[in-house]
């Protein structure tokens, strides 16, 4: 029977000697993306890391802490998932164009390309649609592979050129090829109050309609599967592993029902204006027209916590202090980017430890 030999600690010379060559490519990486953004005539920001919300997506974990006043008074703080609602606050004050390379922490998440402390590259562009993020995805990979002396994105056996235009594709289309399945028929249908049923509740998704396809699709379901759990169970089998091979891939138009920060197209208030970029199989960036309606995020972002405390019995507060922002905001798209995983595609690293200076041990 093998033993397994356990990794020798990150300071090891020998296993540093081993990462080095990734952790100079990354800086050789960062100061390539810094420089573009700066010419592009960005303006880079550093948002706080202590937040009164960490983020209200159901499925994100964050790591807690107490706020402890001169006179001893206490309140609970977290360390950001993400620097979205900050910069969000930063438009509403004034800034246009930002960039930041923010450290962000997500609790119950590591391996190969997750670890519980790592760095998200986010930008916002006030006044302009998010299609033009589209552009600046595909400038980022270019220029990350320039950075990185490299020609191609690797990841497990897939590689994709850099310097190709991605591939647009919606989510319905992807679904259709990739799976055989019409997800826009499990969405409801398109009405003159498509935001809200007579009761002012959320018109839901049909989960039989899709646990059905999904079965026949091969996809496994149980009782208790809700819509948006099968839809994340066709995406991560089915779609995923068939997106960014040869170039990159820009999977558009989520169900709004997937998106509570974006704002709905207006051609179809099913879908909403948010994209992810995928390489290798890769998702490295999700962006979105950003949603401006206070009281319509307030519900959203309610549902996610609900949805949080059946699933999960915890709940974060949701950040008054971000939706009184929102109604001073520009119409703005925003997008996040994993930059350790960038990094590891055109490095070529099989594993996210790799390319972070000082990993959490």
């Amino acid at each position: 029977m093998s033993r397994v030999v356990p990794l020798s600690p990150w300071w090891d010379k020998g296993r540093h000697a081993d990462r080095r060559p990734f952790l100079l490519a990354r800086g050789r990486i960062e100061a390539a993306v810094r420089h573009w953004f700066e010419a592009q005539g960005f303006l880079e920001v550093a948002p706080a890391v202590l937040q009164v919300s960490p983020g209200n997506e159901t499925h994100l974990h964050a790591f807690a802490t107490e706020l402890i006043a001169p006179d001893g008074t206490r309140c609970s703080r977290y360390l950001a998932t993400s620097p979205e609602f900050a910069c969000k606050k930063l438009l509403a004050a004034g800034e246009t164009k930002i960039f930041t390379f923010a450290p962000a922490f997500r609790n119950r998440e590591r391996g190969a390309l997750h670890h519980p402390a790592f760095t998200m590259l986010e930008w916002y562009r006030a006044h302009e649609p998010y299609e033009r993020l589209m552009q600046d995805c595909a400038a980022l990979l270019a220029t990350a592979a320039e950075a990185a002396g490299t020609a191609e994105l690797r990841w497990r056996g897939r590689v994709a050129d850099p310097r190709a235009a991605p591939e647009q594709l919606t989510v319905a289309a992807a679904f259709g090829r990739f799976a055989g399945i019409d997800i826009l028929a499990t969405l409801p249908p398109l009405s003159p109050s498509p935001r809200l049923r007579g009761e002012g509740t959320p018109a839901a998704p049909d989960r039989h309609a899709l646990a059905a396809a999904a079965r026949a699709a091969g996809i496994r379901t149980v009782a208790d599967d809700t819509w948006g759990d099968i839809f994340s169970r066709v995406l991560v089998e089915k779609i995923e592993p068939a997106l960014g091979v040869g170039r990159a891939t820009i999977l558009a138009e989520y169900p709004a029902e997937l998106a509570a920060l974006a704002r709905p197209k207006p051609a179809d208030p099913r879908v909403a204006e948010r994209f992810e970029l995928y390489a290798c199989g890769v998702e490295l960036a999700n962006a979105f027209g950003e949603l401006t309606d206070p009281e319509l995020q307030r519900q959203r972002l309610e549902a996610e916590m609900a949805e949080k405390q059946r699933r999960y019995g915890e709940r974060y507060p949701i950040d008054a202090d971000f939706l009184a922002a929102l109604a001073h905001m520009p119409p703005a798209s925003g997008a996040a980017l994993g930059f350790d995983r960038l990094v590891m595609l055109a490095t070529g690293a099989t594993h996210i430890e790799q390319v972070i200076w000082t990993p959490v041990s």
